[in-house]
């Protein structure tokens, strides 16, 4: 699979198969990952895989958890300006009303909603689990290093023909994920992310999210 190609059939997988993903694959990606790109070659990042029994004691607590606090802990940095200005603004709402269409959720079912946004706590049944973290003395450009990194790491797992899902919704219960990572103190929780193979009968993987045209987000000034 050229870059090309690993770009075009990333998206979100929100269902994945049970299919085991071998220890060497995903060791083997993150390495390689790591020649993303790094402002001072500070190497921002730092990545906890879970699977297996620790991940099923994840979830178990998580489930728990979402019933006895739905709103989260308290998020430690903000996953969207507070004042979302457009076009932004209908970017967001839309990519969400597409998924619930394709899962058939009316906009009046909000049990269902409720239902659908907590699977994202069981990672849409994926058997890996990852989380990224960051040192707190860090500032928006070694941020923007980790997200760097994820990119590379989520093309690497398409060229050998897995998916992914960054879940920045994790950071909705820092303290929790924290304690079971057995984070420092000095470090953050960033995101999480879904790892498997996709499910193709699932009907949220049908969803394609809108990009907006080149014209719309880029100018070229002497060519």
């Amino acid at each position: 699979m050229n870059v090309s190609t690993a770009v075009q059939t990333r998206k979100s997988v929100r269902g994945f198969l049970a299919t085991p993903v071998a220890p060497g694959i995903i060791r083997e990606v993150l390495e390689q990952a790591a020649r993303a790109p790094s402002g001072g070659n500070l190497q921002p990042w730092h990545i906890h895989v879970v699977g297996g029994e620790p991940l099923g004691r994840l979830k178990a607590t998580m489930r728990e958890l979402i019933a006895s606090r739905p709103g989260g802990e308290g998020t430690e940095y903000d996953i969207y300006p507070r004042e979302l200005a457009s076009p932004y603004r209908e970017r967001r709402f839309q990519v969400g009303e597409d998924l619930y269409r394709c899962l058939g959720i009316p906009r009046e079912n909000k049990r269902a909603r409720i239902a659908q946004f907590a699977s994202n706590f069981t990672f849409f049944g994926a058997p890996l689990a990852l989380f990224c973290s960051v040192d707190r003395r860090m500032g928006p450009p070694q941020w923007s290093d980790l997200g760097m990194y994820l990119q590379t790491v989520m093309l690497l797992l398409r060229e050998r023909g897995l998916h992914s899902c960054a879940q920045e919704c994790w950071a909705m219960y820092p303290q929790t994920v924290s304690a079971f990572l057995s984070l420092p103190a000095e470090r953050m929780l960033f995101t999480g992310m879904a790892i498997g193979y996709e499910d193709p009968a699932a009907p949220a993987n049908r969803l394609r999210a809108a990009r907006a045209p080149l014209a719309e987000f880029a100018q070229f000034l002497g060519i």
